[in-house]
């Protein structure tokens, strides 16, 4: 029976119930080390903050949530397992790496000009913190995440993401993409698909980026499911864009295919930064429970859609 890794250990994929699939409970920019400056972080503080979000989340129905952060994003997988041993919530961290423009790509670029073989040693590495555990932690990622920046895939990039590829069909753990601006969804799929990926094991993250409904039946129909998952960052694309494409997907029967959620970012490594919450008043992780959920109700979407978006894909996307 298939089971998927969470931070405190194997879950069988049933009980998952309500499940958020791509939040983060803290992001460090690479570099962030480097600011010596900065305030130490409040270890006590943020675990405090972490769990009373979840509490609040919980009070919603949520049980599980997915946290994608990669390797080179400050990702901190004690801090999610202490947050989730508190709260009680089924919580599942990743490997992988992050897209060219924004992640910690000098190593492997580096070694790539001395011939050195970056795609299998990327792998290794995703294979070793799904099968062995993160570090001395012992804690197992239960996802691959990998990214692309806006409208081209990087050298790099597709690096990364046949190392993905070849992790997945060495563990069987599923891929979660990051997009920008709605666009290479249908080139990492290629990607993909060229290394023999099931592409029902794909999801593509920050599909919402685009009201396009033929970028989006593309994928679709190629069996990948489609990550609605920025709900609230209207700085990037309306809601109501999002939420008619989403409607749109729904009244020709992709109910099966989707899965929704805020891409929220809770704490900050390094220094906090300097951006009132009233700039973004909707990006928060109880935003889809409390706003777009019923926004779906009112325009005719069933329960048993909404169900299939929050419970019963992400559990079939993690039966594999």
């Amino acid at each position: 029976m298939a089971t998927v890794n969470t931070v405190l250990g194997p879950c069988d994929p049933s009980e998952l119930g309500v499940t958020l699939m791509h939040e983060h409970l803290m992001i460090g920019w690479p570099g962030w080390d480097s600011d010596a400056a900065a305030p130490a972080l409040n270890r006590k503080d943020t675990v405090k903050l972490c769990v009373d979000r979840m509490e609040e989340l919980k009070a919603l129905g949520m049980r599980t949530l997915l946290d994608p952060c990669p390797i080179d994003l400050g990702r901190d997988v004690e801090l999610m397992a202490e947050v989730a041993q508190a709260a009680r919530i089924n919580l599942i961290c990743a490997t992988g790496l992050y897209k060219e423009d924004s992640g910690a790509t000098q190593y492997f670029r580096f070694r790539a000009q001395f011939g050195a073989d970056v795609i299998n040693e990327m792998a290794e590495t995703f294979i070793r913190e799904l099968g062995e555990g993160i570090g001395s932690t012992g804690i197992k990622a239960g996802v691959i995440k990998v990214a692309t920046g806006g409208h081209k895939v990087t050298a790099y990039e597709e690096q990364v993401m046949r190392a993905a590829a070849r992790a997945h069909k060495a563990t069987g753990a599923p891929i979660t993409t990051h997009t920008d601006e709605g666009t290479m969804g249908c080139e990492q799929l290629d990607i993909f698909a060229s290394e023999g990926i099931d592409l029902k094991q794909v999801i593509v993250g920050h599909s919402c980026g685009s009201a396009d409904l033929k970028y989006h039946v593309e994928m679709l129909d190629r069996g990948a499911y489609l990550g609605f998952d920025r709900f609230g960052l209207e700085i990037l694309q309306p809601d109501r864009l999002r939420q008619a494409a989403l409607i749109g997907l729904l009244g020709i029967g992709f109910h099966d295919q989707i899965v929704l959620s805020h891409d929220t970012v809770w704490c900050w490594r390094g220094r906090p930064l300097p951006i009132p919450e009233e700039a973004f008043p909707a990006w928060k992780p109880t935003h889809v429970f409390r706003n777009i959920i019923p926004g779906l109700r009112d325009a005719g979407v069933s329960a048993e859609k909404i169900d299939a978006m929050l419970i019963h894909n992400p559990r079939r996307y993690f039966e594999g």
